[in-house]
């Protein structure tokens, strides 16, 4: 069993020369006076905490739509704010120059296979060449392919939406011409409303992918909502050491919005910590320490680093120490 000082000790500085009585003996040695002191035993609890960190939330779910030809915008339907159902047309482009560009190569993809069938009789009565027969069908396939090019781009100035969800970005209006890759519109789930933050190195062993948490939106309230941890993202910030975890909210509130500021209290257990009297915690130039005090009742200087400092009130399970306490990490 360890045990601690909680009180300073107090060291008074005696003479260890001897002086002489008024009758010229040697006087006693004075004896040091005993000091009491306050020990308590250092043990290892279980310590469940909460810590809270703030975010941001944003939909976890969304999509940019660029635009993948150029062209005139002739149909833009939908403002931020407004719903938008999956598969509904949000964009469309000016496509009569490539429609015209299609009908050209649909001409020429039908002369092709003319062109092959009148060949194909010709090699079987041995007129024309195997080379002649090979490049009439390499033409047909060329035509084919430049029509199914024009098919695709025709069907890219018709841009639909991959999910339901709400615009909230307009970049364009009806009439603009656009270049390729313009970034036109986007669009959000309010289902995947999610609350991201950044949370200590220190904290996040501790959080599990699941666990309960409490999320106060700071624009709804004081109102507490129920979430749960979404996930952890695998790297930390070299630089703050903290790591990117997302909470899931269940359910969303309602008016909640993505960019609202929100704070998260996690419930956080640090298995198997020591834990001291605040009381007995020093500090001097040289850093933490405590004092130890063995079996022949000799008080030794101990570095420690502490930890985090409980509140008052909270109680060990062992129920030993006193309310104010901190736990401390093995030196």
């Amino acid at each position: 069993m360890r045990w601690l000082l909680v009180t300073s000790l107090l060291l008074i500085p005696f003479l260890s020369a001897c002086t002489e009585q008024a009758d010229g003996q040697p006087a006693k040695p004075a004896s040091t006076p005993k000091h009491l002191v306050e020990l308590v035993a250092v043990i290892r609890d279980t310590i469940r905490t909460s810590s809270v960190y703030t975010g941001s939330l944003r939909a976890r779910r969304s999509v940019r739509i660029f635009t993948q030809e150029e062209g005139r915008i002739t149909s833009l339907p939908f403002y931020e704010g407004d719903g938008v159902a999956k598969d509904q047309i949000v964009l469309e482009l000016d496509d009569r120059l490539l429609k015209a560009q299609m009908i050209k190569a649909t001409v020429t993809r039908r002369q092709a296979e003319t062109n092959l069938e009148r060949l194909t009789r010709l090699r079987k009565q041995n007129l024309i060449s195997e080379d002649d027969y090979i490049r009439g069908d390499t033409i047909l396939q060329v035509a084919a392919a430049e029509e199914s090019v024009l098919r695709t781009r025709i069907g890219y100035t018709r841009v639909a939406a991959p999910f339901a969800g709400v615009v909230t970005y307009r970049g364009a209006e009806p009439g603009d011409f656009v270049e390729r890759n313009s970034h036109v519109l986007t669009i959000a789930d309010p289902s995947s409303l999610i609350a991201e933050l950044m949370v200590s190195e220190m904290v996040l062993p501790h959080v599990l992918v699941g666990d309960p948490v409490e999320v106060q939106i700071d624009a709804l309230g004081t109102s507490k909502f129920a979430g749960r941890v979404l996930r952890t993202h695998p790297e930390l910030d070299a630089r703050t050491r903290q790591g990117r975890v997302e909470v899931e909210l269940q359910p969303i509130p309602d008016r909640a919005r993505a960019g609202q500021f929100a704070r998260v209290r996690f419930q956080i257990e640090a298995f198997d910590r020591i834990v001291i009297p605040f009381a007995a915690l020093r500090r001097d130039r040289d850093g933490e320490f405590v004092y130890r005090v063995g079996g022949e009742q000799v008080a030794t200087r101990v570095a420690v680093r502490s930890g985090g400092v409980l509140p008052i009130g909270w109680r060990s399970r062992r129920d030993l120490l006193p309310e104010i306490r901190s736990s401390l990490k093995d030196s």
